[in-house]
């Protein structure tokens, strides 16, 4: 096998290490990635040095994990986490070691790991590979096979299977059969309920952002992991949802999985910013979720030709139980949030004889915030209908889509006001007319809002305060 490039920063803390009669290593992700011609920038070197000994050779350390025998060393403006040669033993709670054990060799470091191809080590002298487990050739066979016994590997520690379909997920690569058969076993499973909401979260956001999410969740389906976290998505399999009209090819649950395949964020200025990752994960979940509740909507209702299908309002009851499972599973308030109102949003329905008023109006209802990632679910959403590739100029759906855009960066190009803090008065220029604080203010202040949505141009001070003195005389005073 081929060596790897060892970056100069290794190099010259591997230096050290010899000066002080240790040897390092690469291991993990890292070697995978860059036998996979991939490059890392994130490493994870392995020594046979103890903790005290690296805290020694090094001056900036910190103990992170040194009940383990895991410290993070700071090095040439780089965070490297170094851990000395161990073999464990005895997983009592499906996740920890009971039983921690410093060794000097560096194969048997290698025989604790989870996957052949994360079974590796590089050596920071010369590059040269460790591999005891035929990690590189499962590489180049785009294998995921368990080191040893599949079982005992996951009853270590139950994120594993779920680590499994995370990395089938990302690399495209297929799970051996004895290590997918053993993910199925019921003791395993239930080693997977163990494991923290957090954790399961994690493993899960990195299968949305591969390329191609549905391979990853239907990995999940099948193996029962899913059933475990998101137990409502399940109730979209075999939810028919085509009717005479051919709106769609698959139940529920499929046609979730594809919108978010097709999930991507079209505005190329957006890949330039820092929060690409995050708003890609935020539309993707927005897609996953976005059709949740329809088995719970779902109608037959008689139609000419036939019984049509309606899922009235289904928006409203995926994004109640949206909000349910990201709860559960820990996210951030403010990311449950931005899914959530996109999925409730994601049924509006465009028509050319919309007025003006009428484009503020959605506009300020949805935020101007969201409407580039509203249009991007709206186009997974259609996607996902028939797993066919969008073109944007292809069908009537898609030019009302582009229309509603164009008008909507008209509108935004006015700079309209998106709320009453937008408005050229505010309440104490009322109270300066003699309008008392209080519900009839505040009544005064959304007219006027209303006024402006109608006719940007009204958003004048002197014209404002003329209606509201208007509508106090005339309508609220007495």
């Amino acid at each position: 096998m081929r060596g790897v490039k060892i970056p100069s920063e290794l190099q010259k803390m591997n230096s050290l290490f010899e000066a002080s009669g240790f040897e390092a290593y690469l291991v993990g992700g890292a070697v995978r990635d860059e036998l996979m011609g991939k490059g890392a920038h994130d490493w994870d070197v392995a020594t046979n040095a103890r903790p005290e000994e690296v805290m020694k050779i090094f001056s900036r350390v910190i103990p992170t994990g040194i009940k383990h025998g895991t410290v993070t060393v700071r090095f040439m403006k780089k965070a490297i986490e170094v851990t000395t040669f161990r073999s464990e033993s005895d997983y009592s709670d499906g996740r920890h070691p009971d039983k921690v054990e410093y060794t000097g060799r560096i194969e048997e470091d290698l025989s604790r790991r989870d996957f052949t191809m994360n079974a590796m080590a590089a050596s920071l002298k010369d590059g040269s590979v460790v591999d005891p487990y035929g990690g590189g050739d499962d590489i180049k066979k785009r294998l995921i096979r368990a080191v040893g016994n599949p079982l005992e590997r996951f009853m270590e520690d139950g994120l594993r299977p779920v680590r499994a379909v995370r990395f089938a997920s990302q690399l495209g690569f297929r799970i051996e059969e004895k290590t997918w058969k053993d993910i199925h076993n019921p003791h395993v499973l239930e080693n997977v309920e163990k494991i923290s909401a957090e954790r399961f979260r994690d493993e899960f956001c990195k299968i949305l952002l591969s390329p191609v999410p549905s391979v990853g969740l239907k990995l999940l389906e099948e193996c029962g992991i899913l059933k475990i976290f998101i137990p409502e998505l399940l109730q979209g399999r075999g939810c028919v949802q085509s009717d005479r009209r051919g709106f769609h090819d698959f139940d529920v649950l499929d046609h979730n999985f594809y919108a978010c395949d097709g999930a991507a964020l079209r505005n190329e200025e957006d890949k330039e910013s820092l929060s690409f990752e995050e708003r890609l994960l935020t539309l993707r979940l927005a897609a996953l979720f976005h059709d949740a509740g329809k088995p719970a909507t779902k109608r037959l209702l008689p139609s000419d030709g036939g019984e049509k299908i309606t899922f009235y309002n289904h928006e409203a009851q995926s994004a109640k139980m949206t909000r349910d499972i990201m709860v559960r599973l820990k996210f951030s308030n403010a990311q449950i949030d931005s899914v959530c109102h996109l999925i409730k949003e994601h049924m509006f329905n465009y028509e050319s004889s919309w007025s003006d008023a009428a484009v503020r109006r959605f506009v300020q209802r949805v935020g101007k915030e969201n409407v580039a990632a509203l249009f991007d679910l709206r186009l997974a959403d259609i996607y996902g209908m028939h797993k066919v590739p969008v073109r944007l100029h292809d069908s009537a759906v898609c030019s009302k889509l582009l229309e509603l855009k164009e008008r909507v960066d008209g509108v935004l190009r006015e700079k309209i006001a998106m709320g009453l803090k937008d408005l050229a008065v505010n309440g104490g220029d009322l109270m300066a007319l003699g309008i008392p604080a209080g519900k009839k203010l505040g009544a005064i202040l959304k007219e006027l809002f209303e006024t402006v949505t109608d006719d940007p141009a009204m958003n004048q001070k002197d014209s404002l305060l003329n209606l509201a003195k208007s509508l106090w005389q005339e309508k609220y005073k007495g």
